[in-house]
């Protein structure tokens, strides 16, 4: 498959391709999952100004806040710049790479001697996905280890979508997008991306492409307790209660059969299961559901009419729909209503993506499958999803004695003290590791707790490439960017680090750090010439990677992807293909085209089919039904999160320009709520869970329905120790301390965050004021002046700010 792109300059110097009309350099962003291209101005060694590029074959110059600010994001004085090593008095301070190393090979050495892997456990917050390193290296760590103690900030997030997935399409990582720039009418569920920019569906200007989509005609619905920024752009908005969106999914699915209106078009021959869908819907009627939904039946039979009816129409759900009680539940609905509508996997519905880097299209056939439960936790025997137990298990895991107790944790660029249920307990737990070591350029709320901490070099010095996110956009393209400021002498880079990082769990500290990727590319070769759908059958493995071009190791397994990838000019075979040097001859990317349909080809489930009713799904199905007869009080609250447009997760709140304005940490509550309740605009209230409870400053504001209130996530700096001095001036609360772990998806391990009830009431005068004065002293102490050694524990002053690695 040939790609084609407008020709661009060649950016074959060590640094990004910089416009001679502008001055400006080229960089994508990486703060979140729009990827925009940026030009941004770099002075000094400083990125002075940031913009949207204009030329950018995706993003077409749009920027949000977080994008603009990259400059001051990327200079922020207070990242680490060192490595940070614990003493023999339990201090952090500041040391060389080599010694970092060393202690590295010594804190891991004893655990790993021991011959247990599932000793050494690994946390990847969801930064990972926003680095090249953080997507290339984990493998080959988690290889290299065995360990069965794998987390992730997934199953605090969009584990349900994976695990529903692979269920239906046999690949947890097949995940469809909405075809926005085409659809006629777009239903979203548990999903702000007009303040969020979009999340699995990589969207640069939602808000902009929303808006183009009602010009055109066509129809948004929003399913949300919240009246968004995103609802406020609806054609309609459904105030539904939280938590209840599989009941309402389920009931549309109902009335598409009742009423003779499901038409499964051309994917008929590859579905299966349709019928037994009709029977696990029968009895989830719009009459049956409403008073849990607090939905009426009428308005929900013209949800599933006015889907039915569109003649293309996308259904789009996210963390929302997902951090609930039945979160794979709702996300198999999701797709589910696609496919019974037809518009699965045709343009303006539900599409599949293709990645330059993914593997190339191969013919139709049954695959091996998903399976879930392959092997459960130690303590609570919680089973695995896609190789990951749930992060709620991980605390017990290491205080819980018995063989295979995890004794040393590696996190990669994760704050689950903050994004996890009950961080306090997580905190008790990593105090009682024999070794923890952190790849983070901060020092935050989990980090404060390693023995190492390795920073990363700062992004603009690093190059960019979304393998994670080039395989969820709305239109399929290709870019990369070089660094655009160059790394001081001796820097390493985050490739370079998690390299050498895995070559001590090999027991080869000392060896090159390139021995990693060239026993990667050898692999990969290795196994390409051997496939007959490959392009390279045949050919000699070590006569190709004498071909792969590229300034380093990372280069050169991005130049073997993108020729192996579907677009890929296959060492040769396709001329007009993609390779790294004809990326780089396109600065503001190549555009591939719009999604095509690709059934049945990605199918990889037993029966070759999607698998409509998979049987995981249809046991579970008997716990959403006993949720019809649940009764609640006309008094109860439950509570969920909600997005900001200058944060992601608990990124940011350290950048002074993205503070302020709607970026607060504040309970919301609905006025008639309030004036039950006795609440003030302004005052504070005591919220209270299974897992604890905070105190939070109070507003009031109709944005949310009644019986909900909402709290957003990935706040509380207000711990010692770390490194957060603008975050620590307003450090907000942690919400997820309201969670005591116990309520989970049941099928993909993933925390119930959104949809759970609390306890709320005014907060003494004297109780806000001592969280107020304790707010404030924590401040004081990490803005002091600087006289302590970096890091130094709880009594040390703060030289630097955190810009946690998140979720």
């Amino acid at each position: 498959m040939t790609a084609t792109g407008t020709p661009g300059t060649s950016a074959g110097t060590n640094t990004a391709h910089i416009p001679a009309d502008t001055g400006a350099a080229l960089r994508i962003c990486p703060l979140c999952e729009a990827t925009c291209g940026l030009a941004v101005t770099v002075e000094d060694g400083r990125i002075t100004k940031a913009r949207g590029d204009r030329d950018d074959v995706f993003s077409h110059g749009f920027v949000c806040p977080k994008g603009a600010s990259f400059g001051e994001l990327d200079g922020d004085p207070d990242r680490l710049t060192r490595p940070l090593v614990r003493d023999a008095d339990g201090r952090l301070k500041e040391t060389g790479w080599d010694e970092a190393f060393a202690a590295v090979a010594a804190g891991l050495g004893p655990v790993l001697a021991d011959g247990v892997p599932d000793a050494v456990a690994v946390y990847l917050g969801n930064p990972n996905v926003h680095t090249m390193a953080g997507s290339l290296y984990p493998p080959q760590l988690l290889g290299a280890l065995r360990t069965r103690n794998f987390y992730t900030a997934s199953t605090l997030d969009q584990m349900p979508k994976h695990v529903s997935c692979g269920l239906l399409y046999g690949d947890p990582q097949a995940i469809p997008v909405p075809d926005i720039d085409r659809t006629d009418h777009l239903l979203i569920l548990g999903a702000n991306p007009v303040e969020s920019n979009g999340s699995l569906a990589t969207v640069p200007d939602f808000p902009g492409r929303l808006k183009q989509l009602r010009r055109r005609g066509g129809r948004v619905t929003v399913v949300d307790p919240r009246r968004t920024r995103t609802a406020k752009l609806a054609d309609r908005h459904v105030a539904i209660r939280p938590g209840s969106d599989a009941l309402l999914l389920m009931a549309m699915v109902q009335v598409l059969f009742e009423e003779d209106l499901t038409d499964t078009g051309e994917l008929a021959p590859h579905l299966s299961g349709v019928d037994e869908v009709r029977e696990l819907a029968r009895e989830f009627t719009p009459e049956a559901v409403q008073d849990a939904c607090d939905v009426p039946a009428d308005d929900i039979r013209a949800l599933a009419r006015e889907l039915a009816a569109a003649p293309r129409a996308a259904v789009y759900g996210r963390v929302g729909s997902s951090t609930v009680e039945f979160g794979t539940l709702t996300n198999w609905l999701v797709d589910v209503l696609s496919a019974l509508t037809g518009n699965l996997d045709r343009p303006g519905g539900a599409m599949f993506p293709l990645s330059a880097t993914a593997r190339p299209p191969r013919p139709a056939a049954p695959g091996k499958g998903f399976s879930l439960g392959r092997w459960r936790s130690r303590v609570s025997g919680h089973p695995e999803a896609k190789s990951e137990l749930p992060v709620v298990a991980l605390a017990e895991e290491i205080t819980t004695p018995g063989e295979g107790r995890v004794r040393a944790l590696i996190t990669l660029a994760g704050n689950p003290v903050l994004s996890a249920p009950d961080g306090e307990g997580l905190e008790e737990a990593l105090a009682a590791l024999d070794f923890m070591v952190s790849l983070d350029p901060y020092l935050n709320e989990t980090t404060r707790h390693a023995d190492v901490v390795l920073p990363p070099a700062r992004p603009s010095r690093v190059p960019h490439f979304d393998f994670a996110f080039n395989a969820l956009p709305v239109r399929n393209q290709v870019r990369y960017t070089r660094e655009v400021v160059e790394p001081e002498t001796n820097e390493p880079g985050e490739a370079e680090i998690m390299a050498r990082l895995l070559l001590c769990l090999a027991g080869t500290p000392g060896a090159p750090a390139h021995t990693v990727d060239d026993a990667v590319i050898a692999r990969t070769l290795g196994k390409a010439v051997a496939d007959p759908h490959s392009p390279v059958h045949g050919k000699d493995p070590e006569q190709l990677a004498r071909q792969l071009t590229g300034r380093d190791g990372v280069e050169r397994r991005l130049d073997m992807m993108l020729r192996l990838g579907p677009y890929g000019e296959g060492f040769g075979a396709d001329p007009g293909g993609l390779s790294l040097e004809r990326l780089l001859a396109h600065p503001h990317g190549i555009d591939l085209g719009p999604l095509r349909p690709r059934l049945p080809e990605l199918l990889r489930t037993r029966s070759g089919t999607v698998e409509l009713c998979p049987e995981p799904v249809r046991e579970d199905v008997p716990r959403l039904r006993a949720a019809l007869r649940r009764r609640t009080s006309g008094e109860s609250l439950v509570l969920v999160g909600r997005r900001h447009l200058r944060s992601n997760n608990s990124w940011m709140h350290n950048v002074p320009a993205l503070r302020g304005g709607s970026n607060r940490c504040t309970l919301q509550v609905h006025p008639g709520d309030a004036a039950r309740l006795g609440l003030a605009d302004g005052g504070h209230a005591r919220v209270t869970g299974d897992g604890g409870e905070v105190t939070a400053p109070v507003e009031v504001t109709d944005a949310v329905r009644t019986g909900v209130v909402s709290l957003p996530h990935g706040w509380g700096h207000d711990r010692p120790g770390t490194r957060m001095r603008v975050a620590a001036g307003d450090p907000g609360v942690n919400v997820n301390q309201l969670l005591d772990g116990t309520l989970l998806d049941t099928l993909s391990g993933t925390a119930v965050l959104n949809g759970f009830p609390v306890r709320v009431a005014p907060a003494e005068q004297a109780e806000a004021t001592g969280a107020a004065q304790a707010a404030a002293a924590g401040a004081a102490v990490r803005a002091g002046a600087g006289e302590a050694d970096p890091g130094a524990g709880p009594d040390a002053s703060a030289e630097s700010v955190t810009l946690p690695g998140a979720g």
